[in-house]
């Protein structure tokens, strides 16, 4: 059965982003909301710089809290 979260992310903070694959999950930080349930995030890109994404915000999941532990 699927969950629903009610954590909703806001601009700011750290998140997890799940993508399609198990290679595109990573930890992203939310820039603004976008429109039709979509966020701004900013990422490390495949070459070390920094790229900002639009992902839906159901893509978007609370990070661990022994992340940093």
């Amino acid at each position: 059965m699927f969950m629903l979260s009610n954590w909703h992310p806001a601009p700011g903070i750290l998140a997890l982003y799940k993508g399609r694959t198990k290679a595109q999950t990573r930890n992203v930080i939310v820039i603004a909301e976008a429109v039709r349930g979509r966020m701004i995030v900013e990422a490390i890109g495949r070459k070390g710089k920094s790229v900002r994404l639009t992902v839906s915000r159901d893509s978007l999941r609370e990070p661990q809290p022994d992340l940093f532990a």
